[in-house]
């Protein structure tokens, strides 16, 4: 018992001192609503780990999960939500993500197509104050080490409608990027997964690690 009980403590100190290596962690937002906020599985993964390669970001290689309403979400400088349906955030969700959102925190929210109306919705109870703009393709976002001149690439077709990317900005700061009919995120997964070529997924990442300098540096 004795000796199990030693093993435990020096894995507990073997994980802590690895993450320890680790500048911080991001996350991915667990919604209620019914929508499936779990989709992408294998996208933040390989995110991280071409943000670890490419500019040195130094990010702990796996999300966390973070619901709206909890504290813990004052933890990461990057929150990425995805899904495809319903989003409902109550009252309560609304003024924590606010207040994170308000006190420096950044928010990605990418449409895996069908939650545009609803997330345009739960957002207004966030910022009432604020709408949704398109940010001009010279905006810092689309101009960090990756320079997108035309905005963001195009993964997956849908509406075959052009990518958009629009922006909620808080006294001057660019507080929450919406990615939509770009399926951003799905350009992230293993390639196994949609087969996309593999130029198409590396434009897609090559924004992804945009957005997390932006967040994490100018923002």
């Amino acid at each position: 018992m004795r000796k199990l009980i030693c093993l435990l403590i020096i894995g507990f100190v073997s994980l802590a001192t690895a993450k320890a290596q680790y500048a911080y962690k991001i996350a991915k937002l667990k919604y209620n609503g019914g929508g499936d906020w779990y989709a992408n599985k294998t996208s933040l993964p390989n995110l991280i780990k071409f943000a670890n390669a490419n500019l040195r970001m130094n990010i702990f290689p796996e999300e966390d999960i973070v619901e709206p309403g909890s504290p813990d979400i004052f933890n990461y400088p990057f929150v990425h939500m995805t899904g495809h349906g319903n989003v409902v955030f109550s009252d309560a969700e609304a003024q924590n993500m606010r207040r994170y959102l308000m006190s420096g925190g950044f928010l990605h929210i990418d449409d895996n197509y069908g939650m545009d109306k609803f997330i345009r919705r739960e957002m207004k109870k966030v910022f009432p104050e604020l709408n949704f703009i398109e940010l001009p393709f010279n905006h810092p976002v689309y101009q960090q080490k990756y320079k997108f001149a035309t905005g963001l690439p195009k993964v997956h077709e849908h509406d075959g409608k052009a990518p958009q990317g629009f922006g909620l900005i808080y006294q001057g700061r660019l507080v929450c990027f919406y990615s939509y009919e770009c399926d951003l995120g799905n350009g992230w997964e293993d390639q196994s997964v949609y087969n996309d070529p593999e130029p198409v997924r590396q434009q897609a990442l090559r924004m992804g690690a945009n957005l997390l300098q932006y967040a994490t540096t100018i923002n």
